[in-house]
């Protein structure tokens, strides 16, 4: 292949981010565009059991690498994708789809190709895709390496998808390669940093008692390194919320907890609320992480940074970075830092001795013990995610949930990208057995690939988060039941695997202890009570019983 194509500028500028891994599922209108893939020096194809898999997976990748990349062929396979790729739209992560499209001259003829809706209208799906992508574009001969660099730039400095509709000739056009890098711009105005600076100064020089929160756009942005610098010059009361979890250090001094409303266990919610000045970076309240909306923090005393503003007080400040504003505060913390009050690390409570029969109490109880600094914890949207919520992390140790989105079984396909980003990190996925079945085809892939992530399969018969918002005992509440341990070994005629059904604690405690470090896939069904949930889900579900009956 010694022309340089379109497509393989395409490649060039995913490599450039940072991206190596393509994930995804061929078809006709991309398989010559994949010859270039995978005659790519160093970016590598990753096919997927079904483009919704793929998008998840890519959506995983890019919590881990930053960003992530997606190909799916027109038609069938975007909006096989689409729920995947509003996820990560939503939670804003920045995933480049790629949809191979049929040749311009079929598309300008109006012809009746396969994979159309046979009305020779072939933009229908990049309207579609434009409501959950930061920038999309229809590549042609003319503006192919332009549009791409455009909306790869958009991506990255909104970090939301981009789409690219990448016709089959296009693809083949020779063009030469980049000429210069990508500017990726996070731009701040001077005066409005000044002012910023100058507002925070008057609500932070009287205070005596400041809070930090933090969530899960600090984490996009990746502000963690900055909070941890802003927390060394005074250990404050700090939280964060389910979805944020990871982006503070929580064996750092300080650290009270996750904030979760009036759900947040202990003195969490009274040290982050009843304060003198509340200081939230990358916060974004939604129903689920706080309990139908329970916070109640007074905006006059809130300092709030997002991606690219601030608010003080009454006062709105933008154009400014959260880097530049969390930079102006450091030094304002080691100003004042020393006149407010410490934050009180909530005492460990002694473990109960776990009952026979493994309960949610005692599975994470279990979990606490098991975790190790630096591991990628995957906690699917229901009782795992809100079980996940109250484990106090080791250091640099992340958890990824999708409580804004939710799409269940999301999990699964997540944590075989994370694990294709991050090889070398242990990576633990937690996940009922209700939404293990939408997507449960991804252990292939993991097993093709000699992952050894280790599954926690939280058997309790059923949709438990539905039946504990409504319908106990209605039947649509009810799923298949599978031989769950068998799967491993009907997925994948090479990959090794081990697998284990347990219902007892002194067998979880037995089977955590083997693995440690793992060298191949592990299994674990662990079987419980099906009306058992969390406490903090018992809250949450609770609310949104409520709110959902009107």
């Amino acid at each position: 292949m010694s022309t340089f194509t379109v497509g393989d500028y395409l490649l060039s500028r995913l490599q450039e981010i940072g991206i190596e891994h393509l994930f995804g599922v061929p078809g006709d209108y991309n398989l010559q565009f994949l010859d270039r893939v995978i005659a790519h020096p160093t970016l590598s194809w990753v096919g997927c059991a079904n483009e919704l898999n793929a998008a998840y997976a890519a959506d995983g990748y890019a919590r881990c690498n930053g960003a992530g990349a997606l190909l799916t062929t027109f038609g069938v396979g975007e909006l096989s994708a689409i729920n995947g790729v509003a996820g990560s739209y939503a939670e804003y992560l920045p995933v480049i789809h790629i949809v191979g499209a049929p040749a311009t001259g079929a598309q300008s003829q109006g012809d009746c190709v396969h994979h159309s809706l046979g009305d020779g209208d072939f933009q229908h799906f990049i309207r579609m895709a434009g409501e959950i992508s930061a920038a999309t574009a229809r590549l042609t001969a003319d503006n192919a390496t332009a549009e791409i660099d455009r909306v790869i730039t958009h991506a990255l400095q909104a970090r939301r998808p981009g789409y690219l509709s990448l016709a089959v000739d296009v693809a083949a056009t020779e063009v030469p390669p980049p000429a210069r890098p990508l500017i990726i711009r996070q731009t701040s105005s001077p005066d409005v940093r000044r002012a910023f600076r100058a507002a925070a100064e008057r609500m932070l020089a009287s205070a005596q008692r400041v809070s930090l929160l933090a969530d899960f756009l600090a984490l996009r942005w990746q502000q963690q390194a900055a909070l941890a610098a802003l927390r060394e010059q005074r250990a404050i009361p700090c939280a964060t919320l389910l979805m944020g979890k990871g982006v503070l250090d929580e064996q750092q001094p300080g650290y009270v907890g996750t904030y979760a409303g009036e759900a947040s266990a202990g003195q969490v919610r009274e040290q982050i609320e009843q304060v003198d000045v509340a200081i939230c970076v990358g916060v974004r309240f939604t129903d689920t992480i706080t309990a139908g909306f329970t916070q109640q923090f007074v905006p006059e005393k809130c300092i709030d940074l997002q991606p690219h503003s601030a608010r003080a007080g009454s006062e709105q400040f933008a154009p400014l970075s959260m880097a530049d504003a969390l930079s102006e505060l450091q030094s304002l913390f080691a100003q004042y830092g020393q006149q407010w009050q410490s934050g009180d690390t909530p005492t460990v409570a002694q473990p109960e001795a776990p009952a026979a029969i493994i309960s949610q109490q005692a599975f994470w109880q279990a979990m606490q013990s098991f975790l190790q600094p630096g591991d990628l914890i995957l906690a699917e949207q229901g009782t795992a995610a809100f079980g996940a919520a109250a484990l106090r992390l080791p250091s640099q140790a992340q958890l990824v949930v999708q409580p804004l989105w939710g799409s269940i079984g999301y999990t699964l396909p997540a944590a075989f990208g994370a694990q294709t980003a991050a090889p070398d990190r242990r990576v633990i996925l937690i996940i009922g057995d209700g939404s293990a079945q939408l997507t449960i085809q991804e252990l292939g892939s993991m097993l093709r690939d000699q992952q050894s992530l280790i599954i926690f399969l939280l058997n309790n018969e059923g949709y438990t988060v539905e039946r504990a918002i409504h319908g106990a005992t209605q039947r649509y509440n009810d799923i298949a039941q599978w031989n769950w341990t068998a799967l491993p070994h009907a997925f994948s005629l090479q990959g090794q695997a081990q697998s284990w059904r347990i219902s007892e604690t002194v067998q979880l405690n037995e089977v955590m202890a083997r693995l440690s470090r793992p060298q191949w896939l592990s299994l674990v069904e662990v079987v419980m009570p099906k009306d058992d949930l969390p406490p903090l889900l018992r809250k949450v579900t609770a609310c949104l019983n409520q709110r959902n009956g009107g």
